[in-house]
């Protein structure tokens, strides 16, 4: 039987307070996996495209902000998908645009989900439960 790669999760968030609350959401939930963040688009795309370089892609999920500095995840987003090596990485957009337009490019772009930011805490922690639970499903 064929060994599944560890997945490593991916948080592409400019808000360090989100961030914060995200990763420690998905630790509650029970996921264990290492987690690395990213402050914008820039920083993931220049570490996934050194990570290609190196012929050492491991399996990893996105959770993607859309509203960010410098390179926006819609970019990001795009070029992943148009990315021979990249495109088989699930996105999940992780937002608090709501936006109908703005979710449909993104499931037309390829995110694998697209979840719209709570503004109430009990919700969003509900929400990262069941990304923890697709997390854990999930093998590359």
């Amino acid at each position: 039987m064929k060994k599944a790669k560890e997945i490593i999760i991916l948080v592409v968030e400019d808000d360090d307070g989100h961030a914060e609350l995200i990763i420690e959401g998905l630790v509650e939930a029970g996921v264990c996996n290492e987690m690395k963040r990213f402050s914008n688009g820039q920083e993931l795309w220049n570490f996934l495209n050194d990570e290609k370089n190196l012929n050492s892609m491991k399996g990893y999920i996105l959770l993607l902000d859309i509203n960010m500095p410098i390179m926006d995840g819609v970019e990001v987003l795009k070029k992943i998908k148009a990315d021979d090596i990249l495109k088989e990485c699930p996105v999940v957009m992780l937002t608090t645009t709501d936006d109908p337009r703005e979710v449909e490019e993104c499931y037309k772009l390829g995110c694998s989900f697209y979840i719209t930011k709570p503004v109430d805490f009990q919700k969003f922690s509900e929400i990262l439960q069941r990304i923890g639970l697709f997390i854990q499903i999930v093998k590359l």
